[in-house]
């Protein structure tokens, strides 16, 4: 089976019925936007560009995927895959939001918890099957059988910003690996403080330096000195021009800018964000050579699937073919045969974008 490959079409009615609003109670802290929050540790995460640009990366693609709903049929060789008409959720998981926003928020909780949660916020009157949802932010998810950051399966007690939730209606979705909050955090954090660090030097408008007492009767006092130099630091920084007299000298460091600013620490941090998050550097614009053309940019793309997204839409899709949501025997996948044809990469030969030296370099 190819693997961007179509299948046959084969149109069923689809299961529907009359929505009905899901219990409160316990669950009445959902929907209370005004209270909800990512967590300070995912807006620090964000502040770093390569964290941001990585989840963009990823979010921007599984946000613009469209679901197939299928069933399988034994031929006698292989299992045929059979499309389905999509129940309505599948169009629209979340009436009041895009179906982009509330799988790219999604795809991000999974990427930095390991775990995202979706809240069924209505059922069939029928068959008691889900017919809405609403995204939970996973940083106000609490599991009380487990701690994490290693989730052993989904937890059957799930409180939701301090109220307890009915598991039944809390839909779990497990990463294949740990967050990058956890695996990533002392690279996070180490590129944090290299940015803090270039931040100093790049608000100083004046030159680093220090002034210097080079004839005089007696020496200047602590005291003395630091009313100069504060003087003298005010000067500068209204003006360019400062004055001193003749006992004492400015004497600049002479330091390279790219040292101050820490380019090369900052770039090599920058590399190992990309390992933590699992997209290769070529596509987060690290180390990239000037012979980028539009062939490299179409194997870019698929090199974003198959490198960083697949993972997380594989747990995507197998959690919302699970019986929780959809009778046994039919399932869902992303449409990624269609997004490939849409961007003209479905019949692409593979050649490499950069040599393979570059690469290995690169990843080393």
């Amino acid at each position: 089976m190819a693997l961007f490959g179509s299948k046959k079409v084969s149109a069923t009615p689809a299961f529907a019925s009359a929505p009905i609003q899901a219990a409160a109670g316990s669950a009445a802290q959902v929907g209370q936007f005004y209270t909800y929050s990512v967590g300070a540790s995912q807006e620090l995460a964000l502040s770093v560009p390569t964290v941001a640009r990585s989840i963009q990366m990823i979010a921007s693609m599984v946000g613009c995927l469209e679901l197939k709903h299928y069933t399988t049929q034994w031929t006698g060789e292989e299992y045929e895959e059979i499309y389905l008409e999509n129940e309505s959720w599948m169009d629209q998981p979340d009436p009041k939001v895009t179906r982009n926003f509330i799988f790219s928020q999604l795809v991000t909780d999974l990427m930095l918890h390991g775990r995202g949660f979706w809240y069924i916020t209505s059922r069939s009157t029928a068959t008691g099957r889900p017919l809405s949802f609403q995204w939970l932010p996973a940083a106000m998810v609490t599991t009380m059988d487990q701690a994490g950051p290693q989730w052993f399966g989904p937890s059957d007690q799930v409180e939701f910003n301090g109220y307890p939730l009915a598991t039944d209606d809390v839909v779990q979705f497990l990463a294949p690996t740990q967050g990058l909050l956890y695996t990533g955090n002392r690279a996070i954090m180490t590129a944090l403080k290299l940015q803090q660090a270039a931040d100093r030097f790049a608000v100083n408008e004046i030159a680093a330096g220090w002034l210097q007492q080079t004839d005089a009767s007696e020496p200047m006092s602590a005291e003395d000195l630091s009313e100069l130099a504060a003087a003298w630091r005010n000067a500068r920084q209204v003006g360019a021009i400062g004055a001193l007299n003749s006992v004492v000298t400015f004497k600049e460091f002479s330091s390279d800018p790219n040292k101050l600013q820490l380019i090369e620490s900052r770039q090599f941090q920058s590399l190992e964000l990309s390992r933590s998050t699992g997209i290769p550097p070529y596509l987060l614009g690290i180390g990239v050579p000037g012979s980028y053309t539009y062939q490299n940019a179409q194997q870019a793309r698929q090199d974003l699937y198959l490198f960083g997204t697949k993972q997380y839409l594989d747990a995507i899709e197998q959690t919302l073919s699970m019986t929780q949501l959809l009778p046994r025997g039919r399932y869902v996948k992303f449409d990624v045969s269609d997004y490939m044809y849409e961007n003209d990469l479905g019949n692409v030969e593979r050649e490499p974008a950069f040599d393979s030296g570059n690469r290995e370099e690169e990843y080393s």
